[in-house]
């Protein structure tokens, strides 16, 4: 029987690479708290970013959420629906509105000729999305929010490890907030980073992620508690020595998909973006029905019963979640719902053997009717 090949799985290092950097935890008994696992990790990621600062989080939720609250934020916040829900509901949990903007057709990130038409007197900020390591049109970005005085609060889940035009993709906007979930291209296990250039900025997110507390004796914030913990920290420490190899991996299998798929009516590939230096973070394609003769579902479930689990991702919108009762018009975003309603990401890991994508590809060409 062949093995069930999951949407993703975890890359890990060598058991023993990784008892030997927690080794010194039973020594000091220092478990979190901004502990010397965090502030090594810490140190890395600035350096291998190429970043000014980073701060590290529980997870990247958290990471985005008391950025907005850091950045004192009021009103309105333009931002895609197309995203997971973590960026909707940090925004929501701010007491902030998410005013949705449609994304592009072609890489799937928010549609930068369309923001500047969302813009009010309201408006406080523009938080765009890295989608699939996609990046966004961070020139046009910045044009308009220094043109009406906004800020920039970059969702790059998706992009970790990535440069645009040379440059480390956390250092764009007034804040990067990444994840290091354990399905990501680089995990602690659970975990997040923000990174920033204001150290004003970086004084209060501190704060808040530590109970809003500036000193022994005072609570200026009222914060939450995100500390990343020793034990994350230690698996981002080993995770990260191993990332330039996983990545080139993960690219093997890209371009294993490319090939298999690229001579296939029907089915639209992701291509890697010019000037950018891919993490190949995912691999979705978007499959038109009425060409290729089968749906989105139809080949997601064909893939099911052949024990090979994809994603639809991103579906659905966050604009048409229940938790906010109809309040948002999809109509308003119809590039978006179009994309959500076709697009399935493939599997995709470092290890995802070749024989294993062919497998995968055979499977999707047979439902072509």
């Amino acid at each position: 029987m062949a093995e069930k090949i999951l949407v993703t799985r975890s890359s890990m290092p060598a058991f023993d690479e990784y008892t030997e950097e927690i080794k010194d935890i039973w020594e000091s008994h220092w478990l979190t708290n901004m502990g010397p696992k965090h502030q090594k990790l810490q140190s890395m990621l600035k350096e291998y970013m190429g970043v000014e600062n980073v701060d590290l989080f529980t997870n990247g939720h958290m990471a985005i959420e008391l950025s907005l609250q850091a950045l004192g934020l009021t009103g309105e916040v333009i931002t895609t629906p197309f995203t997971f829900a973590s960026t909707t509901h940090a925004i929501v949990r701010n007491g902030l509105e998410p005013v949705f903007c449609d994304i592009k057709a072609d890489d799937y990130t928010i549609d930068t000729d369309k923001i500047e038409s969302l813009v009010t007197e309201k408006t406080s900020a523009i938080m765009p999305v890295h989608v699939y390591g996609n990046v966004c049109d961070t020139e046009k970005i910045r044009e308009i929010a220094d043109k009406y005085n906004l800020k920039v609060i970059y969702d790059a889940a998706h992009t970790f490890g990535e440069e645009y035009k040379g440059r480390g993709i956390g250092s764009f906007g007034d804040v990067s907030c990444f994840s290091f979930h354990a399905t990501k291209v680089f995990n602690s296990i659970e975990g997040g980073c923000v990174c920033f250039g204001d150290s004003d900025f970086g004084k209060r997110l501190y704060a808040l992620k530590n109970f809003g507390i500036t000193s022994p004796e005072d609570v200026d914030y009222i914060g939450a508690n995100a500390k990343m913990n020793e034990f994350c920290a230690a698996m981002g420490i080993c995770n990260l020595r191993h990332l330039d190899g996983e990545i080139e991996n993960r690219k093997k299998v890209v371009e294993r998909y490319i090939s298999n798929l690229e001579n296939t009516e029907g089915i639209k590939l992701n291509r890697v973006q010019k000037d950018v230096k891919s993490n190949y973070a995912y691999f979705p394609i978007m499959i038109d029905e009425k060409v290729f003769g089968a749906g989105r579902n139809e080949v997601f479930a064909k893939l099911a019963e052949n024990d090979i689990i994809a994603r639809k991702y991103f579906y659905p919108l966050t604009n048409t979640f229940g938790a906010f009762g109809g309040k948002y018009d999809t109509s308003k975003t119809p590039t978006a719902l179009y994309v959500s309603q076709r697009v399935l990401t493939l599997p995709l890991y470092a290890d995802l053997s070749l024989e294993n994508v062919d497998r995968i590809c055979e499977v999707i060409v047979n439902c072509k009717k």
